[in-house]
């Protein structure tokens, strides 16, 4: 072959990538950005995220989103730490350990800003007195609900070690459910859903969620400091994505289509999803701007158990940039506006 036809040769088998290379930047603008979002648990106050892949708000806002549950907040911040994850939803008291670990995260948004754990006991069990010397289920020292009890403890005038309380580590909220029911322990702290189910099968709700009032990270958003400097575009348009989906659950003309999410979702009857959507509805953030108050009380809990913890600066985890920036621009009320739906 003599130079001129090898010249030829050589443009005709690079002119795929030549053509890619002089493409307008339109193009390259048009690609969804892939985003693998991890959440701990499946419960009533996770499902605007799922909302958002059902409905198609993350592809609306240019993502090419895989929402993948990793069960428990230690392997959610491994898979972020290791860039296998960009996004993870998970309890405010894991990003604190795992900032105190040495990684270097960011908490952009709060979807549940309060206490969500209600008290569920077994019959037996008539008084908060009476749980002292008792079996309870958390899913790890440290984790949302261990929180929970703590708080609860601290309400009722109760200490673990004095009052002789036994907490067991059992996994998520379903596995505690399941824990309380077999009789394997005799406390648990859960969200309403499973409190529910619970009542139904005989246990009593010894307290409600909204008895306690204190500030706290149950829900929230946290992403590397160096994917956060990288690529704020994605996590913006991830927030504008679960906040839409919010919005559209909160509209009264699209709750039979959230209803059945619900029931796909979380594999209940239309009973129960009544009251996981009444659950949604009570407890996630219109506005999920980054609690720092909360984040500031789950530091007082546990920097007891881990000095680490008590010399962290909660401001420099919070970043509460984005969310400033979709409230003051009006995003937020318009989402809801456009869905019929109340801000309150």
């Amino acid at each position: 072959m003599n130079r001129r036809h090898r010249s030829t040769a050589l443009l005709l088998a690079l002119s795929p990538f030549l053509a890619l290379q002089l493409a307008p930047a339109s193009v390259f603008a048009a690609q969804p950005a892939k985003v693998v979002i991890a959440y701990a648990a499946v419960t009533a106050r996770i499902m605007p995220l799922l909302i958002a892949q059902d409905q198609g708000f993350f592809a609306k806002y240019g993502l090419d989103s895989q929402p993948v549950l990793v069960r428990g907040a230690t392997p959610l911040v491994t898979g972020l730490a290791a860039g296998d994850v960009q996004i993870g939803r998970t309890a405010g008291a894991g990003i604190l350990s795992a900032v105190a670990g040495g990684h270097d995260f960011k908490m952009v948004a709060t979807f549940t800003a309060r206490n969500s754990y209600n008290v569920v006991v077994k019959p037996t069990i008539k008084r908060p007195e009476d749980i002292r010397g008792k079996r309870v289920a958390i899913n790890s020292y440290g984790g949302g609900t261990w929180v929970g009890a703590m708080l609860w403890f601290e309400h009722f005038g109760l200490d673990p070690q004095r009052d002789n309380i036994l907490m067991q580590s059992f996994g998520d909220q379903s596995i505690q459910a399941q824990a309380l029911e077999s009789g394997a322990v005799d406390v648990v702290f859960l969200d309403t859903f499973y409190a529910n189910y619970l009542k139904a099968k005989g246990m009593t709700i010894l307290a409600d969620y909204t008895e306690l009032k204190q500030p706290l990270v149950s829900q929230s958003t946290v992403v590397q400091r160096a994917f956060l400097q990288q690529r704020e575009d994605v996590i913006e348009s991830y927030l504008k994505a679960e906040i839409e989906a919010m919005a559209f659950a909160c509209g009264p003309k699209n709750k039979p289509t959230t209803m059945k999410l619900f029931m796909r979702r979380l594999r209940i009857d239309a009973a129960a999803a009544e009251e996981a959507y009444a659950d949604l509805l009570r407890g996630v953030e219109r506005k999920p701007v980054p609690s720092l108050e909360g984040m500031r009380n789950l530091q007082r809990l546990l920097k007891g158990s881990n000095p680490k913890l008590g010399a962290l600066k909660v401001e420099d985890i919070v970043d509460n940039r984005i969310m400033r920036r979709l409230d003051e621009s009006g995003f937020i009320e318009r989402v809801y506006a456009a869905q019929g739906a109340s801000l309150k």
